[in-house]
């Protein structure tokens, strides 16, 4: 059994966020972390790991920089790593994205007995479509939001979160499964003996020459120029000013505060 975690190396929205001119994210000028959600996804996948011994492969498309992430994924306790990368992937939005790691994934095998996990949605997109594509294009059935995940043969139970509650879902494997936090899962630190053995651990990196004979890749329809979605504009929000800050007696302090409310129109 083996299962796949779908992880991004996305900008660390704290800082300063730099747009190309053609529209799409400098990447190698802003400093990154990765993606949160994808963090509740590794520790669900190494949570199944620890109760049934299975494989951890983490599994990234991005720049050649994203294999510090990946070691910080195999320092955490992940077996192995793949970064998919090469410039004819650049660009790539979330419909060509989610081709060519379905098409990576396929190259490396997928089992009967193997999941897919990625986090509901990154934060530099917020589309959540991704891991839903993966699954379509992979003709596997699909869990978004879930909660917590139980191994049981060959299916999973699912508490699948919705608006209002919860919904108790089985499904059968191969699968994929876009997760969500709940309180009582919080991700792992790197140990010292993880971040001692992530360097001796295995990395694979699959560029364009290695998938191009996968029946998903198609050069046409990968990279900007293959990607349905136009982007017409990227710009940083402008900075909020500085509040306001009211001190004294509070009776006058909210009287001031009302009044400043109803200027604005607020009440």
């Amino acid at each position: 059994m083996r299962i796949y975690v779908c992880v991004k190396q996305v900008p660390d929205t704290s800082g300063k966020v730099a747009v190309n001119p053609d529209g799409t994210l400098n990447r190698g000028s802003m400093s990154t972390i990765i993606n949160p959600d994808d963090m509740i996804a590794i520790e669900q996948a190494l949570k199944i790991k620890d109760e049934l011994g299975c494989q951890v492969t983490a599994i990234t498309m991005g720049p050649p920089q994203a294999e510090k992430m990946l070691r910080e994924i195999l320092a955490m306790g992940a077996d192995d790593a793949v970064l998919i990368s090469s410039r004819e992937f650049g660009g790539s939005d979330t419909f060509a994205t989610s081709q060519i790691i379905a098409a990576g994934i396929t190259h490396l095998g997928i089992s009967d007995e193997d999941i897919i996990f990625c986090g509901r949605q990154a934060i530099d997109g917020d589309t959540a479509q991704v891991g839903p594509q993966i699954a379509e294009k992979l003709n596997i059935p699909q869990v978004t939001y879930a909660a917590t995940i139980k191994k049981e043969d060959n299916k999973l139970a699912i508490k699948r979160m919705l608006e209002d509650g919860y919904m108790m879902v089985e499904v059968k494997t191969p699968c994929l499964i876009t997760c969500v936090k709940e309180d009582n899962i919080l991700p792992r630190y790197m140990t010292i003996n993880g971040i001692m053995e992530c360097y001796s651990k295995p990395l694979t990196v699959l560029n364009f020459e290695a998938l191009k004979d996968e029946p998903l890749i198609d050069i046409d329809t990968i990279g900007l120029k293959g990607s349905p979605t136009n982007i017409f504009k990227s710009f940083t929000p402008p900075q909020k000013g500085v509040g306001i800050m009211l001190e004294g007696d509070s009776k006058e302090t909210v009287a001031e505060l009302t009044s400043k409310l109803e200027k604005l129109h607020v009440i």
